[in-house]
């Protein structure tokens, strides 16, 4: 199915308001993010939005204090949790959270399934955040966020129309160490008459998030197609997505990567030399360790 560009947003804006009573973050998860993009806010105002959630509370400290982040000794308040890792960490935790939930749609297929999809993106979020902290672009804790929701287009499909999803995902052709024969872009394109770039993009903007993360979910796939002023946080997500795709033994999920071949512009363009991305590859194994605390 070719589709026009008139098209194409027809199609994105009637899956969104399709799913949008399914795929909705919590009032409070929205407040999060309006306060931390408030430059006016302060480390008080986001405790007395957290202290009205104590589950989410819980969850905060629980992953405040995974070897994750490597604090020292058990930090058991919310006021003592953002002091040490400021507003934007602790509005990722309470993000990923929400997120977490809209991840339970259970397998597909015997091969995939929405827990695979979010162990590959916290696993994409872990290396991103690997990345900018290597690159010292003080993107560390965006990154880790856009690296959470760059594939949130792949869950717009399931919830919108699992049918088609599960038919681009027979087309794709995935042998039994999980490489995809075709191209699932353009298997989605003939599909669904859009990808999930366009529909991640687009719920990003529905949830009012960051310009960034809507150029994130929009060209993790094609970061070189932005502007050079847009293109770290994309470019940096691109590669961490590949390096993951590389790690079997640790997620092995790349339905949409045909190849992990990494584009030499891209490395240029985040001024990555080979010793660096080696170096960050060696770094993985450990960064990920442990990603089960970060999953429940």
């Amino acid at each position: 199915m070719s589709t026009t560009t008139e098209q194409r947003e027809q199609i994105v804006t009637g899956a969104i308001r399709e799913i949008s009573h399914i795929a909705t973050l919590p009032e409070i998860t929205l407040k999060i993010i309006e306060l931390v993009e408030d430059p006016k806010s302060t480390a008080q105002d986001l405790h007395n939005i957290i202290s009205n959630d104590p589950a989410l509370c819980s969850r905060i400290l629980k992953v405040v204090n995974s070897s994750f982040y490597g604090l020292p000794g058990q930090i058991g308040s919310i006021n003592r949790a953002i002091v040490l890792l400021g507003l934007n960490a602790v509005k990722n935790i309470a993000i990923a959270a929400s997120l977490a939930k809209l991840f339970r749609g259970g397998d597909l297929t015997g091969g995939f399934g929405a827990k695979d999809l979010w162990r590959h993106s916290n696993a994409v979020a872990a290396t991103s955040k690997l990345i900018a902290d290597a690159m010292k672009c003080g993107l560390g804790d965006e990154a880790f966020l856009a690296g959470l929701m760059h594939d949130i287009g792949i869950m717009v499909e399931m919830q919108f129309d699992r049918n088609k999803l599960i038919e681009c995902l027979e087309q794709l052709g995935v042998d039994a160490n999980g490489v995809p024969a075709a191209d699932m872009l353009a298997i989605e394109e003939q599909v669904f008459g859009a990808n999930h770039q366009d529909f991640g993009a687009a719920l990003c903007e529905k949830w009012k998030f960051p310009k960034s993360f809507q150029t994130v979910t929009g060209f993790h796939h094609r970061p070189l197609d932005l502007a050079m002023e847009n293109r770290t946080l994309p470019a940096i997500i691109y590669v961490a997505d590949r390096l993951v795709a590389d790690l079997p033994d640790i997620d092995g999920f790349r339905i949409d990567l045909k190849s992990t071949d990494i584009d030499p512009e891209v490395l240029e363009n985040l001024g990555l030399t080979h010793d660096k991305l080696q170096a960050i590859r060696a770094a993985l194994p450990a960064a990920l360790e442990n990603l089960e605390q970060l999953l429940a």
